[in-house]
């Protein structure tokens, strides 16, 4: 995402001059661990995009980018303490690090920190940015929820499944270039084009880190592989293999996903990785992904009066978003 050099650069920037509270350092030392683990900083990154193919100030917009970007980090915090997961980025987990009780607080913190962010908005912008920024909070909230409500759900529909991660990340997605567009003064119509634009290539962006949940490595994906078969996360690649399962395949899944399934996750997640391969499931997987990709981009194609160089860099930015470590 080399292209989007000048707007991670301003995200770090003002990152490294945002002086965030030091005491007490146990509250606040796994804010700064966190949120100095890098990443591309997408969302920041889709905030100051979506500002400025509209024509609006950069500079004006980095504080409320970086709110999107702490929101983000705070909600990571606290749905690997849900999750139990070991690895973020390649990196210990704050409840690993620390403990679950220090990461419950620290993510409290980092919520009231973006709302700190985002009070840097010009004041006859900000209700609208605050409702669209506690919209987007609420949705992504819910999307956790359905998430962990699936796991221990019998029957879960790929509807479902799409639902719910419109919710847990697409929105933020969408509502991050929506942020930027309100803060360049674009027109209704075209923050909610942009909007759907964010929201269905973000659940082609869920779709692949899903696939490579399963199919990728750990140093590609920065999390423990096999995670959320381990889990008993009902993704799409669990949900499509029982869809296509005979009789026999689904049974010996539904087994795989069973509580009274008492054996081992490596041994979970290769008995479930060999039934996927039996059912072509990673095939299945990149042509969802494809289609939401395709969906955004005619989202995006209809967006009228945008600066067409800066549309071309949004249409890389998805690119590369649904295309990484394939």
């Amino acid at each position: 995402m080399s292209n989007l050099a000048k707007y991670q650069q301003i995200v770090e920037e003002t990152l490294q001059s945002t002086q965030f509270p030091t005491q007490p350092d146990e509250l606040y030392a796994p804010v700064r661990y966190i949120m100095g683990l890098g990443g591309k900083r997408i969302r920041p990154v889709l905030t100051l995009l979506g500002c400025d193919i509209f024509g609006g100030d950069l500079q004006k917009a980095a504080k409320p980018a970086l709110a999107m970007e702490v929101f983000h980090n705070f909600t990571l915090v606290h749905d690997d303490l849900m999750d139990n997961a070991p690895l973020r980025r390649g990196k210990q987990t704050v409840h690993e690090k620390w403990n679950a009780s220090t990461a419950v607080l620290s993510g409290d913190v980092m919520l009231i920190l973006a709302y700190d962010l985002l009070a840097e908005i010009e004041q006859s912008k900000l209700p609208k940015a605050v409702r669209l920024f506690n919209d987007t909070a609420k949705k992504v909230c819910e999307g956790q929820q359905f998430d962990m409500v699936f796991e221990k759900q019998h029957n879960v529909s790929i509807k479902n499944y799409i639902e719910m991660i419109g919710l847990k990340t697409a929105v933020l997605l969408g509502g991050c270039l929506q942020m930027g567009a309100l803060l360049a003064d674009a027109s209704e119509e075209n923050q909610k084009l942009i909007y759907d634009f964010g929201y269905t290539i973000g659940i082609a962006f869920q779709v692949q880190d899903d696939l490579l949940d399963a199919y990728g490595t750990s140093a590609q994906f920065g999390k423990t592989i096999g995670g959320d078969i381990a889990a008993n996360k009902k993704t799409f690649l669990t949900l499509k293999a029982l869809e296509l399962a005979d009789d026999e395949l689904k049974t010996d899944l539904e087994n795989l996903y069973s509580s009274n399934s008492h054996i081992s996750n490596d041994e979970k997640i290769l008995r479930v990785m060999e039934i996927y391969e039996k059912l072509n499931i990673k095939a299945e997987t990149e042509k969802l992904r494809d289609e939401f990709y395709e969906l955004a981009m005619a989202d995006l194609d209809k967006i009228a009066g945008a600066d067409e160089s800066k549309k071309q860099l949004l249409r890389q930015f998805a690119v590369d978003l649904v295309s990484r470590a394939k």
